[in-house]
């Protein structure tokens, strides 16, 4: 194999430590010189409301349930582009020193006032909290108080943020059953959180990741509750930490890195693949991994690329060089297979290497549609696939005329991005109405008319006949309309197929479309030889196991543990809901199910607003849904499918006659 070829990472190396930031310190304050204080109002202390039968109802349902650890979930995203953000709620954290040797026991004093008035929680850490956790320029507690005063709206707390977490959720919960928070928009159901946004879920007893998208799971706080105060015990450490990683075998290898075989090659280092090594190493398998893929880079979020096209590689990369390797996960960039000799278990690479294996996982994705009009291969004429691909559209892009052929997820977010770098932006699609396949007419209208108002223009049902330009670049866009469209830069989003040229001659299946065909435990045809990712077609469990491909980032990702589990012989099943977001014009849609073939669209609230939600039904089923602010209902939808349960016409119907705005009551007995 020619070093320069592929770049081996191989086993060795420090461990990622655990350790997190260092704690800030807090400047010291200037003393204020003296001053008159007004009279102090009347003002008793803020009770909680008595606990009724409901309140008891619940704590004893939890009991039952078994629930004596509650996950912390911290906001903002992971290195893989959101395991899961929850919205940023009002609470503090005590800025006092680390205690030694022990984690200390924090008390919550929560009130349904401050969670309406959008007002800090404090936590309580017997005198040294009443010290810290007052506000600035007021006075300290006196000795006999029994909690911190919340910070008022116009004053700064001198305590610094601690993010939300769901044992605060659900806490909250447990002692306000009887009344429903809007802003509590975590999803809790069958005994783990979904995330409102992403769609991850997380086991709210041990934090473990259960649904994706995402890598790391979540830190784990033990949680007592007595009469009307929380107590949470956690280290510092762990309250400093964003994410938790599993813990990983170790590859024992000794002919790792310099042999010509490996225990397990993965073709494909997306997310399908390198969730499948990490789930390998997850369950305590030790031998030898190779992740072989065509980009020079190590794994990273590939979505991110059309919504934030001037982002760097280092910046997009999914784990470290560290984690690779930490726990003994070779990658081969730049690493071609041109043929899968399946009887002798053996992978040919483009410079003649080989390399033999004994379980093999294909996840080598798609590739982008190109043009066949004349002019396609002028200069500035792009397909979005790698991060110099995106870096280079920015960069031309800026100040000039700027044409985009396609109006699916890729071409919208490209547009939307460089509405305020570019003199100008077009978007040339066939159908009548952006998404109009995906999320009907109404909605595609609606968004269409949002990226109008942003300076985006369209020619809608026509095509490019012709790239014209001069000396060899770029400058204008015929239609097939006859509109002649001045373009410095062109951006084709007009779908992909599948990379699957190198397996036709293996005797692995393919279908007619070139995708691979499995089961649900991710087989192929061949033992031995599992597929996933955007290059497969699956039973999809809650439509009747309808094959379908649906190359969503988490679908690669549920792909890729389920394949891994298989390969240990855990008989594992793909039972997944699709899940998708994105953001044009810092508003999110959020999409959960399968709706292809849907034969009508249910919408509540105003499209106009760009505050709805979408139901689309196929006979009386409703098969998907989509929403813009909206939260959280795509992801309790996504529950209830997920549990086996079916949402009928006539019940979102009635919803949308009778119910307000937001209600999502109607779902709570369906699995929510």
């Amino acid at each position: 194999m020619s070093p320069t070829a592929h770049h081996l990472l191989r086993p060795g190396g420090a461990v990622l430590g655990a350790a997190g930031s260092p704690a800030a310190v807090q400047p010291q304050r200037q003393p204020r010189p003296a001053r008159a204080s007004p009279p102090p109002r009347a003002r008793g202390p803020k009770r909680f409301p008595s606990p009724g039968p409901r309140r008891a109802q619940v704590l004893e349902q939890l009991q039952q349930d078994g629930i004596s650890s509650i996950s912390k979930a911290f906001r903002g995203s992971s290195p893989m582009g959101g395991a899961l953000g929850l919205r940023q709620l009002p609470i503090c954290a005590p800025a006092c020193r680390p205690s030694s040797g022990h984690s200390p026991w924090v008390a919550v004093s929560p009130s349904p006032n401050q969670w309406s008035s959008r007002s800090r929680w404090c936590c309580l850490r017997k005198n040294e909290a009443r010290r810290s956790c007052r506000p600035v320029g007021r006075a300290a507690p006196g000795p006999t108080r029994a909690t911190a005063r919340p910070a008022t709206s116009t004053r700064r707390s001198a305590c610094p943020p601690l993010t939300p977490t769901p044992a605060l959720r659900i806490v909250w919960r447990l002692l306000s059953a009887t009344s429903r928070i809007s802003r509590m928009a975590s999803v809790l159901s069958r005994g783990r959180v979904r995330c409102p946004w992403h769609g991850a879920c997380f086991n709210i007893s041990t934090g473990d990741l259960e649904d994706f998208p995402g890598l790391d799971s979540l830190h784990k706080f033990q949680v007592k509750i007595e009469k009307e105060k929380v107590y949470v015990r956690a280290s510092k450490q762990a309250l400093q930490l964003q994410r938790r990683t599993k813990v990983m075998a170790k590859c024992i290898s000794p002919s790792a890195g310099y042999s010509s075989s490996t225990n397990v090659l993965i073709v494909g280092a997306g997310a399908a693949g390198l969730v499948c090594a990490e789930t390998l190493r997850q369950e305590g398998f030790s031998d030898r991994i190779v992740l072989c893929t065509l980009d020079r880079h190590l794994p990273y979020d590939r979505p991110k690329l059309s919504k934030s096209l001037d982002t760097q590689p280092e910046q997009l990369a999914l784990r470290p060089k560290e984690f690779f390797r930490a726990y003994g996960i070779e990658v081969l960039t730049e690493a071609q297979v041109v043929t899968v000799d399946v009887r002798n278990k053996k992978v040919v690479f483009k410079d003649g290497f080989k390399l033999e294996y004994s379980k093999l996982l294909l996840a080598p994705g798609s590739s982008p549609r190109t043009l066949s009009c004349k002019g396609k291969e002028m200069e500035n004429v792009f397909t979005i696939r790698t991060p110099e691909d995106a870096n280079r559209v920015v960069r031309l892009a800026r100040g000039r005329n700027v044409v985009i052929v396609g109006a699916g997820f890729l071409g919208m977010e490209v547009a939307a991005y460089l509405t305020e770098k570019a003199h100008s932006v077009s978007v040339v699609e066939l159908e009548e109405t952006p998404f109009r396949r995906f999320l009907g007419e109404r909605v595609g209208r609606a968004l269409m008319k949002m990226f109008e108002n942003n300076r985006v223009k369209f020619y809608m049902q026509t095509e490019v006949s012709e790239l014209r330009g001069q000396e060899g670049k770029l400058k204008e866009v015929v239609l097939k309309s006859s509109k002649v469209v001045r373009a410095d830069v062109c951006v084709v989003g007009i779908g992909a197929v599948a990379a699957t040229g190198f397996l036709r001659q293996s005797g692995i299946g393919l279908d007619s479309r070139g995708f691979i065909p499995v089961n649900k435990m991710m087989q192929t045809n061949v033992p031995g030889v599992f597929a996933a990712g955007d290059a497969v077609t699956f039973p999809l469990a809650w439509r009747n196991n309808r094959k379908v491909n649906i190359p969503h980032w988490q679908m690669a990702h549920a792909q890729g543990r389920v394949a891994a589990q298989n390969m240990l012989a855990q008989e594992a099943e793909m039972n997944t809901v699709p899940y998708l977001w994105t953001a044009m014009f810092g508003k999110s849609l959020r999409y959960a199910g399968y709706g292809e073939g849907f034969d009508d669209v249910i919408i509540q609230g105003d499209l106009e607003e760009l505050k709805f939600v979408a139901f689309y039904t196929k006979g009386d089923e409703v098969i998907a849904v989509a929403s813009m602010n909206y939260d959280p209902i795509v992801s309790k939808v996504a529950e209830v499918l997920a549990s086996g349960r079916a949402i009928r016409k006539r019940e979102v119907e009635l919803f949308v006659l009778h119910s307000k705005t937001g209600d999502m009551s109607w779902l709570t007995g369906k699995g929510s």
